[in-house]
């Protein structure tokens, strides 16, 4: 205790320096944060929206799937879904692209059920574009850490130029220059490797036809 201080009055000092850091941290600094956020980097402070004829349609940090309804149900009565031939593919996730639970399948590499349905993910995607399935590459047959991951690799987006063009009514090389445009390089030009944002991709894909 200091001498000739009452408690009291070290209650006071503690407590107008408390009133004092919450104003600043807790109330100034946050608004000048923001403001600053939204001044310098609107669009990513607001999420990273992606629109569509002026409606927000996702973000271009998060994937989703493109799919249509077949039909059919499945034994528990719930609607059968399959890729939508129109869209470029997202590459698999271990949560359906659900954001609330962002997560890996956790199965190991040798996991006998991770095998399986590499394999059968590996069919599909050959039938769906038309290839061998030796052609398949790695990201479109396994889920990414997060589950979320709106990127895929320039080669599996390059497999589905062709259905994409046929299902469009375009150019093989227009749908190549959509890809080419939302394709980015490594990192600092060495870190990583090329990724093409499958979000973005099908919004200039829509604004396109």
């Amino acid at each position: 205790m200091t001498p000739g201080r009452s408690p009291f009055g070290q209650v006071g000092v503690a407590l107008r320096a408390m009133i004092a850091a919450t104003i600043l941290l807790g109330v100034l600094y946050p608004l000048a944060m923001t403001g600053a956020a939204q001044v310098l980097f609107r669009g990513n402070a607001n999420g990273s929206m992606v629109r569509v004829a002026g409606h927000e349609v996702g973000s271009d940090l998060i994937g989703q799937t493109y799919t249509r309804d077949t039909g059919q149900k499945d034994a528990e009565g719930n609607a059968m879904m399959a890729p939508d031939p129109r869209w470029f593919q997202s590459r698999p996730s271990a949560v359906d692209y659900d954001a609330m639970g962002s997560a890996a399948s956790q199965y190991g590499p040798n996991n006998p059920e991770l095998l399986k349905l590499v394999e059968q993910r590996r069919a599909e995607v050959a039938k769906l574009e038309g290839v061998d399935p030796a052609q398949v590459p790695p990201d479109a047959v396994t889920a990414s850490g997060s589950g979320l991951d709106p990127h895929i690799s320039p080669a599996y987006a390059a497999i589905q130029v062709r259905r994409i063009a046929r299902e469009r009514g375009l150019s093989v090389d227009e749908v190549q220059r959509l890809v080419e445009r939302n394709t980015t390089g490594r990192t600092l030009g060495f870190l990583g490797q090329p990724t093409v944002n499958v979000v973005t991709l099908n919004r200039d894909l829509a604004e396109a036809n």
